[in-house]
């Protein structure tokens, strides 16, 4: 089938990215739209600014289509399924008409913590969704969704795969059934585009739009960690690590079971860092400046520059350790980052570094959790997302965890997880397995230093894991003098 193409959407934090793919997993062409800074309008208060997201993802997707027409001289007609994926945990409020009554609420405010309370803020609110819902009524008219974005406080029955049939559940959520969206499961077609968004987007109108998951457990399924004892983790604002099951364990005490992006199949997630990946950028706005004229010379960004010189600094960052809690989790709001260990030896590459082996040590005590629970220990390690071009990271991660580390040719794993999820509703895959054996391409395996996996293993066991003790009644104090 020379002349098919399946495209896919990723909406994140910090991007809208919009691939088209042929069915041998080839990018035709691609393209991305920054999203505008994250509103805080009050402290612990997040909200995606105007109609941005919407707004990015048609710029978005009226380059690549541009692309696909002028540059790669494809027919707009050929691209036989969109793929949909947008950022998960985030609350859309929208009027009868479906258009917005008020701004998106990040996954990153503290009202996504508790169940919806009206606010007269958000002026008239019809129906409520996830973000994924609003996007997807904006191309198709449908009101309709994902069922699979639907995690938190939402009564979502994991073991149906739609609504839960309980008023009770309703209730606890202060929500009634006609306050929410009709929801369909991953690889079924949520509506087609309609006149109006293909005039805004060059999308051609008739285009099938595919339910995926939500953003962690699209990423899995296109960076392909199915097979059991492989764990992804996934490098975004967001840091996640999840693996593929069969089961919703309902009693899991050290991860969630949510619903995967491959029906019938579940995607068990532990414990991540919250503004992951934004730790990074805020490092390099915060100090790469300085280095700005020296990267261009070299032909490198900031971040690159700061990777190369991490290189060079000992594993363990001769004794500067960072904690992440740049964004703290519900039941320790007053934590905050923490970087200790301080000395005359230390420079803007040890603190960088620092950054980076934090976030490692972190995801493995989060992990460890999970693969004790499960009794399944992980073999080996799929790096996703745009950290995972550092060779540095990579390595950081197979020596603290002591097993390979691999990372796929594309880096976004989510638009490979729509594209697969769009090929399977259009009928141009077998099976979810030979959609990802023909459209997922390993890159470069990092294998573990014996000696700095040594080294890391003593500083967890002795420092890093008992850091929040000591730093816990502190920071407590901390933050009711500044908070």
């Amino acid at each position: 089938m020379a002349d098919a193409y399946v495209m896919g959407v990723d909406v994140g934090t910090q991007s809208a990215k919009v691939v088209i793919f042929d069915l041998e997993g080839n990018i035709v062409c691609e393209a991305c739209r920054p999203l505008r800074k994250i509103a805080i309008p009050a402290p612990l208060l997040a909200e995606h600014p105007d109609d941005d997201i919407w707004d990015a993802l048609t710029v978005a997707l009226q380059a690549a289509m541009d692309r696909f027409k002028n540059e790669a001289g494809k027919h707009p007609a050929d691209i036989r399924a969109m793929g949909l994926c947008v950022i998960r945990c985030c609350l859309a409020l929208m009027k009868e008409s479906g258009e917005l009554a008020h701004p998106v609420i990040s996954w990153m405010d503290k009202r996504m913590n508790t169940p919806y309370v009206y606010d007269e803020a958000f002026g008239d609110v019809r129906y409520l969704s996830a973000a994924s819902g609003y996007i997807t009524h904006r191309l198709t008219g449908e009101f309709k969704d994902t069922c699979a974005n639907y995690i938190g406080n939402w009564p979502m029955d994991n073991d149906t795969w739609d609504w839960s049939n309980d008023p009770e559940m309703f209730r606890r959520f202060n929500l009634t059934r006609d306050m929410v969206l009709d929801v369909v499961r991953p690889g079924d077609i949520l509506g087609y585009i309609n006149a109006a968004a293909a005039v805004r987007t060059g999308l051609p109108k008739g285009l099938p739009v595919v339910a995926t998951a939500h953003d962690k457990a699209v990423e899995a399924l296109g960076a392909g960690s199915l097979s059991r004892g492989t764990a992804l983790v996934s490098l975004g604002t967001y840091i996640g690590a999840m693996v593929h099951g069969r089961e919703n364990l309902r009693e899991a005490r050290n991860f969630w079971p949510f619903q995967a992006s491959v029906p019938g199949r579940y995607l068990y997630e532990c414990m991540g860092v919250r503004r992951g990946m934004w730790t990074v950028s805020w490092f390099c706005d915060q100090f790469g400046p300085g280095i700005r004229k020296e990267a261009e010379k070299k032909g490198l960004s900031v971040e690159e520059m700061f990777n190369g010189e991490a290189e060079h600094v000992p594993a363990g960052c001769e004794g500067l350790v960072t904690i992440h809690d740049w964004a703290p989790p519900a039941e320790a709001v007053f934590r905050k980052g923490v970087m200790f260990g301080f000395d005359g030896r230390h420079t803007r590459a040890h603190m960088f570094r620092s950054i980076l082996e934090g976030i490692a040590f972190t995801m493995k005590n989060h992990m460890d959790k999970m693969a004790r629970e499960l009794e399944t220990p992980f073999e080996r390690l799929v790096i996703s997302g745009g950290g995972s071009n550092s060779d540095v990271f990579m390595q950081i991660f197979s020596d603290v965890f002591g097993i390979p580390a691999f990372r796929n040719q594309i880096k976004s794993s989510a638009s490979v997880g729509c594209a697969i999820n769009a090929g399977m509703a259009a009928g141009l895959f077998d099976s979810y397995d030979a959609a990802a054996a023909k459209m997922i391409r390993t890159g470069d395996t990092f294998f573990p230093n014996t000696a700095h996996h040594r080294f890391y293993s003593r500083l967890n066991e002795t420092v890093y894991k008992d850091a929040h003790d000591h730093f816990d009644p502190l920071l407590e104090r901390l933050a009711r003098l500044v908070d």
